[in-house]
């Protein structure tokens, strides 16, 4: 996908934050929209249909974990939209509340121009690379289409955030096989995964609660693998 297609939502409640990540991602020639709250930022999703957002935490009105929630629902953008947070808190309680919300990525402030535009090329890279992949993965009662985004499971269609879908997909293409925790953070998040430790294990304890405890087993000290 060409660059100047390509659209991204700032959201935060600082104007400086606003127009200094706006000034240099619109100079690597992508589409950029702002917002300063997350009431906002969920209107112009809706409007611009962006395919990723970079969202503050701690706003105004709506704070961007409320805002990431309502985000991931929006019918045929959610589930496909790319979202990071952006935020000064550096706690291990933050990074998981992103998660659980839905967030794909994390990043802290004060935010360095080079990572942050290294962060979004690797973001939307992996997207491509997940629209170009038109496989269709059959295990047991699970169908993973990729190229329709996709799940269903035991007949009926279930909507995942991206890393959810990505994170199934690995391990449901080799069922059984025990993919190693750096493998997963690898091939799921890349290896500028900036989130903390526990970015696996919050994903697969979602995936437990949506697809069934039973496919997916944990190997101590080693990683996962889905079981049919």
């Amino acid at each position: 996908m060409n660059k100047k297609n390509i659209k991204i939502l700032l959201v935060d409640d600082e104007p400086d934050i606003l127009e200094f990540m706006s000034y240099n991602l619109s100079n690597e020639g992508y589409k950029v929209y702002t917002a300063t709250n997350g009431e906002e930022a969920i209107e112009k999703a809706k409007s611009k249909s962006p395919h990723l957002i970079l969202l503050d935490v701690m706003m105004p009105k709506m704070d961007g974990i409320e805002a990431c929630e309502n985000l991931r629902k929006l019918p045929k953008l959610g589930e496909k939209l790319i979202i990071v947070f952006l935020t000064a808190r550096s706690e291990d309680y933050t990074q998981v509340a992103g998660l659980e919300a839905g967030a794909d990525d994390y990043i802290t402030k004060p935010v360095k121009i080079k990572v942050l535009i290294s962060k979004v090329k690797s973001l939307l890279r992996r997207m491509q690379d997940g629209a170009d992949n038109d496989s269709l993965i059959e295990v047991g009662s699970l169908v993973v289409n990729r190229e329709e985004y996709k799940i269903i499971y035991n007949g009926e269609e279930k909507i995942l955030p991206r890393k959810e879908f990505e994170l199934l997909s690995l391990l449901a293409s080799k069922p059984n096989k025990v993919f190693e925790r750096e493998v997963i953070l690898d091939r799921v998040w890349g290896n500028e995964v900036i989130v903390g430790g526990r970015t696996i294990d919050v994903h697969i304890r979602k995936l437990r609660e949506k697809i069934g405890d039973q496919h997916f087993k944990t190997v101590k000290g080693v990683g996962y693998k889905y079981v049919i």
